[in-house]
């Protein structure tokens, strides 16, 4: 006994709703994103939105895409930039670490018992190699 009676046919909507739903969702959270990204607009603006797009949803989002689809770009290149900028920094402060910092550390983990004395000097001849 079958635990479903289902065809191609309805098996193809279906996997085309679920695909549908998926990218209504993405666009959602997009649009949600970009709304509490913008530090130019208003905690009231930023609260009709949300209230319009819980309550008349596809209506707003359209509305939203056409009347702020550049500003989304514009915004989300900047965040993209900050971020590649703080990795940028993060990775620099981390690769100019001197030698120094490198000994210090290991006498640290050294003094901690993380380290024996013999693993201390195979490190530390190994960054003064």
């Amino acid at each position: 006994m079958p635990l479903a009676n289902i065809n191609l046919g309805e098996a193809m909507l279906l996997a085309f709703e679920i695909f549908f739903f998926v990218i209504w969702i993405w666009i959602l959270i997009t649009i949600l994103t970009d709304v509490f990204r913008d530090h130019e607009i208003s905690g009231w603006t930023k609260a009709a939105w949300v209230f319009f797009l819980v309550f008349i949803p596809f209506l707003t989002a359209l509305i939203y895409l056409i009347a702020r689809g550049n500003g989304m770009r514009d915004r989300t290149i900047k965040a993209q930039a900050e971020a590649k900028q703080h990795m940028d920094s993060y990775i620099r402060e981390q690769a100019h670490a001197t030698p120094a910092d490198e000994l210090h550390k290991l006498n640290e983990l050294k003094e901690k018992g993380a380290l024996s004395a013999e693993e201390f000097e195979q490190a530390k001849a190994k960054l003064l190699a």
